[in-house]
């Protein structure tokens, strides 16, 4: 449980699992519940052959809204000289316009999440859509 009070569903882990050890899933978007009271899967997304990471990526950044906080994980692929590469990016999402209620129980909450969700590869913090782009988290997870 977060410093918030602020619990974690039992599929959270078991989704990020699949993510991480099946490849079937590209993405999982957590938020809270109605209430505040637990950390939930709000949607997974499957892997799409016929897109490129590109494509697939701006998907996934359409999902995030403009006036909530979010949390997400995302198999980040992407190629170098030396061939193609992925990491598993968690994302903290809470954008300038969001409530702040929203922004402190999403914010003190983070840890609890995170810390469930083992071997994660980079950690990416947005505020706005600049600091999600592909290119700005290419730039980040590639220095690594």
């Amino acid at each position: 449980m977060s410093r918030s009070g602020v619990g974690i569903a039992n599929d959270c882990v078991q989704k990020y699992d699949e993510l991480k050890l099946g490849k079937k899933i590209k993405y999982i978007i957590y938020g809270l519940n109605p209430t505040f009271s637990q950390i939930i899967v709000l949607k997974e997304q499957a892997a799409d052959p016929g897109l490129s990471p590109e494509e697939e990526y701006e998907n996934f950044i359409a999902e995030l809204p403009e006036t909530d906080c979010r949390w997400a994980v995302y198999d980040f692929k992407y190629s170098t000289p030396d061939g193609e590469r992925a990491k598993i990016c968690f994302f903290s999402w809470s954008p300038d316009d969001a409530k702040v209620k929203s922004k402190m129980t999403y914010a003190s909450s983070k840890d609890t999440l995170r810390r469930s969700l083992a071997g994660l590869g980079a950690e990416i913090q947005g505020t706005d859509f600049s600091e999600v782009a592909f290119e700005t988290v290419l730039e980040k997870v590639g220095k690594r």
